[in-house]
């Protein structure tokens, strides 16, 4: 683990399963990031011990060995690297679509050496299977639905990190949160009235004067920014949010880059838990969540999402119908599935 969000959150989730009839270890040097990830997500890590990261590249191989030997299980966060363990069962995770490849002897031999794959949506799966000539299983991720009783308000809410430039993809403005202001000021032009876009983000403190200037972008129009709230502050305001919007992928090369979509969509479903109505790019891990025309709406273009919402908006009872339908589809990925789904993976 390397930078802190959803992958981090996802394998503590498993640490917190496993944690109840196991003892369980998890590696990272720094305890500082874990309690940020903890402050951040509310999250309970009594019980779970830290212990020194083996899966650094300072670490050598021998060391690494050594090290894995002592554990029955080892559950690997992967962003597609294959490693050479000794534990008695070891589990790769991985969270992105990855590229297709050759695959040399020594990483067949690698790979035949793990126990199981899963990966966090079908979409994922499509491509690491692909890439690795495996058949990894679905582990959604694990959605802790909290809304609150706030009345509903006129708002469209957005939710995620403010990435200047992704470090993985390479890519600007990889949420296109840029995309998502522009398209609320064109809405507002043609005479949008009484409604007012939310922009819930984290953002990092190397990113803040691009991010004032970015917000400046904003200014004289209904555009509020709620900058690096906890997991309970983001409740009240998906609790009041009626619509939810999401663009990551949109304007980007699928084909060639899968991994520029949204890879699941965690905030969609919180979102939908909480009766947002989500308009969400038709793209990835999305149309896993949403049917559209049911609990919310997919949409291929800019003038396409700006229509839907403003359906939804003009017609109070298609808003109310597809409300309760996206309340409906988020309980999917909540509750025990999650622990369950992962002891059965992981046959303990």
């Amino acid at each position: 683990m390397d930078d802190l969000g959803g992958g981090e959150k996802y394998m503590v989730r498993i640490a917190q399963c496993l944690v109840r009839n196991h003892n369980v270890s998890i590696f990272w040097d720094r305890k500082k990031d874990l309690e940020e990830l903890k402050e951040r997500f509310q999250l309970n890590l009594s019980n779970i011990a830290l212990t020194p990261n083996i899966f650094t590249k300072s670490t050598g191989l021998l060391k690494r060995l050594w090290e894995s030997r002592k554990f029955d299980v080892i559950i690997l966060l992967s962003d597609g690297s294959i490693p050479f363990l000794l534990s008695k069962k070891t589990f790769i995770h991985i969270q992105q679509p990855l590229p297709l490849r050759s695959l040399d002897i020594k990483t067949r031999f690698k790979i035949s050496k793990i126990n199981k794959f899963f990966c966090n949506s079908y979409y994922s799966k499509s491509y690491v299977d692909n890439s690795l000539s495996i058949n990894s299983l679905v582990l959604y991720p694990p959605v802790e639905i909290k809304p609150k009783k706030i009345k509903k308000e006129n708002i469209i809410l957005h939710v995620g990190r403010f990435r200047v430039r992704d470090v993985v993809t390479g890519i600007n403005d990889y949420k296109k949160q840029g995309i998502i202001v522009g398209a609320f000021k064109k809405m507002v032009k043609k005479d949008l009235k009484d409604w007012r876009l939310v922009l819930a983000i984290s953002v990092k403190d190397n990113d803040r004067k691009i991010f004032n200037d970015f917000r400046k972008n904003a200014e004289d129009f209904p555009i509020e920014f709620l900058i690096n709230k906890t997991n309970d502050e983001l409740w009240d305001i998906y609790s009041k949010a009626k619509i939810y919007w999401h663009a990551s992928g949109f304007g980007e090369d699928l084909t060639k880059y899968p991994e520029y979509a949204e890879h699941f969509g965690i905030s969609t479903a919180e979102a939908m838990g909480a009766g947002a109505v989500p308009i969400v790019f038709n793209a990835g891990g999305q149309r896993e969540i949403v049917v559209s025309g049911k609990n919310g709406f997919l949409w291929d273009s800019l003038g396409e999402m700006i229509e839907k919402t403003q359906l939804l908006i003009s017609d109070q009872n298609l808003w109310k119908e597809m409300s309760q339908q996206a309340i409906k589809k988020a309980r999917d990925f909540t509750g025990d599935r999650f622990c369950e789904k992962l002891h059965k993976i992981l046959d303990l």
